[in-house]
């Protein structure tokens, strides 16, 4: 059965990527990767198990960790009684309210005169 494997592996360079390259291709039951040294991203597509293909990455001594794990902090998601900050409302140009609020004739009169 075909399984995708994500993982977060902190990598800092193309020698990086070639030593998560390396251990990957020698990894049976692996179909395919793809390696994302932007994002710090490694996915795994094939015949393996999550835990077997954290623990062949982590052959490279690279820091490495479950995708999931990683991007699913208790910090990261909001509480339930946290205040949603709401967007100021936006006057309309030609609203009497916010003309005479703020003072200033309205741009058409202006343009006029």
């Amino acid at each position: 059965m075909s399984e995708t494997v994500v993982l977060k592996v902190k990598m800092s360079c193309q020698g990086c990527v070639g030593a998560v390259n390396r251990v990957l291709s020698k990894m049976e039951g692996v179909e395919s990767f793809d390696i994302n040294l932007e994002q710090q991203k490694v996915t795994v597509k094939g015949n393996v198990k999550p835990e077997s293909v954290l623990q062949t990455v982590l052959k490279t001594g690279k820091v490495t960790s479950l995708w999931e794990a990683t991007e699913a902090k208790p910090e990261n998601v909001p509480k339930p009684n946290d205040p949603v900050a709401k967007p100021e409302p936006v006057s309309k140009p030609n609203d009497p309210k916010a003309i005479a609020e703020s003072g200033s004739k309205s741009t058409n009169a202006v343009a006029a005169a």
